[in-house]
């Protein structure tokens, strides 16, 4: 079966149902990581961040005090 999706269509579910389905398509996506490319520069990126998380993981700021 081969089914197309407008953004029409999707502009019509409600605000939750549009969340589930973005999340739902990014969990597809996370289940082929290889398909996801990154750059050298952001791979560096990110082990400096984990790098400098596992020195200190107390440092920052917790989320709910971001958005609250």
């Amino acid at each position: 079966m081969d089914k197309h999706i407008s953004v029409a269509d999707l502009l019509e579910l409600s605000v939750s149902e549009r969340i589930q389905f973005a999340e739902d398509i990014w969990d597809s996506i996370a289940t082929v990581s290889e398909a996801v490319h990154i750059t050298e520069k952001q791979k560096e990126e990110l082990n400096r961040r984990l790098e400098a998380y596992h020195r200190n993981p107390n440092s920052g700021s917790p989320w709910n005090f971001l958005h609250s």
